[in-house]
């Protein structure tokens, strides 16, 4: 009995082995899986380990906007007088070849530049979900986001009216959304410009009303003037486009 008994044994501790082996084996393909999706998306290990503790931490403790503008307020009394100086109108101006934000006010003598920590697609507008492009164009801003897995973000109006006029036009569906001012680095199709960054941009943006702050996503810096190579496309609206919004920034 005893004899038996310990086969017996043996070939449970046996099973329960090659068990466990199954299970880690199992765990190491979906962790190499999960790797290669962030690989391909453009997120890096850190910034990936970055957004679990910061989705934890919202999950935990939900702030409201103003609990997050008075932590900031705290942290950078001198935003305020900054806010104040901006004379109730902010500007928000993206260039995608120059990899900058912008953040202008009538009551400054100078912008604020902010560097694009991350990008995604090419010039030229975006035509649908998943094609990893930033938007070009005139928008707005539709609300500010204190829990974003991004630290903070500023969700942006597209697709805006025109963009539903010419998909509807040629007939296309399923244009995306989602796309975001926001820190970090990683980004399919959004803005990042880094945690401190985006902390100056939510507060001043707050401080004057986002629903006042337009937004214009540029192919490129137009200020200086047109550049016809940098226009080339085979959308047949796409000058349209680039014309409506020179005529923004001149604005």
């Amino acid at each position: 009995m005893k004899s038996g008994s310990g086969v017996r044994c043996a070939g449970g501790g046996a099973r329960v082995a090659r068990a466990l082996w199954r299970a880690v084996a199992v765990a190491l393909v979906l962790a190499a899986a999960v790797l290669l999706g962030l690989r391909i998306r453009g997120i890096g290990p850190r910034d990936f380990i970055g957004r679990v503790r910061m989705l934890v931490d919202s999950r935990m403790r939900r702030a409201t906007v103003e609990e997050r503008i008075r932590d900031l307020d705290a942290r950078h009394p001198e935003w305020s007088a900054l806010a104040e100086s901006a004379g109730g109108a902010l500007r928000l101006v993206v260039f995608k070849r120059e990899r900058k934000l912008i953040l202008e006010a009538p009551g400054w003598p100078k912008v604020r530049e902010y560097v694009l920590t991350g990008f995604s697609g090419r010039l030229g507008p975006k035509l649908r979900e998943g094609d990893r492009q930033i938007p070009e164009g005139v928008y707005g801003i539709e609300y500010l986001n204190p829990n974003s897995l991004f630290h903070l973000s500023l969700k942006v109006s597209y697709p805006n009216a025109a963009d539903r006029r010419r998909a509807a036009a040629e007939g296309r569906t399923g244009l995306g959304g989602d796309i975001m001012i926001h820190g970090g680095e990683a980004t399919v199709g959004c803005m990042p410009i880094g945690d401190e960054a985006i902390e100056e941009v939510f507060y001043l943006v707050h401080a004057v009303g986002f629903e006042k702050v337009p937004v214009v996503i540029a192919p490129y810096d137009m200020r200086g003037g047109r550049k016809a190579e940098l226009e080339r496309s085979d959308i047949p609206w796409y000058g349209e486009l680039c014309d409506e919004i020179a005529a923004a920034l001149k604005r």
